[in-house]
């Protein structure tokens, strides 16, 4: 069971991602300062190592879950909201910060980092119920 609660976070977890960058893509790209004409929509790799980092991320949630007894649906929400807002994002702020990049950027990949792990979250507070 512990596997599939893995997988099944990572996978929700990446289709909020797919839509949040979706309906902020115009925001993003402008933040990032990339060039749009320079994007391969069609290239793989960003895809793929983002599905395999959301394994990683839910892995780890998962194994913090457990040894930290965390369990039910309100405890996996609020503890995937804290790790998101509290060590996530501080992480994303930090590297923004001394490359100098915007704050849109900062809260556009900050507020995915927090509500995809408060998504993971919900999904092993689900899992442990």
């Amino acid at each position: 069971m512990g596997m599939l609660s893995v997988i099944v976070a990572a996978v929700a977890s990446y289709a909020f991602g797919a839509i949040w960058y979706m309906k902020l893509a115009d925001p993003w790209v402008v933040a990032s300062g990339i060039d749009p004409e320079k994007i391969n929509s069609k290239d793989p790799k960003p895809f793929v190592i983002s599905g395999l980092a959301a394994l990683v991320v839910a892995g780890m949630m998962r194994h913090v879950f457990v040894m930290a007894g965390v369990t039910g649906i309100w405890t996996g929400i609020v503890s995937g909201l804290g790790l998101g807002l509290f060590i996530a994002t501080p992480w994303i702020v930090t590297n923004y910060a001394f490359a100098g990049r915007p704050r849109n950027l900062m809260l556009i990949d900050g507020g995915y980092a927090t509500i995809g792990c408060t998504i993971m979250g919900l999904v092993f507070g689900i899992f442990s119920g």
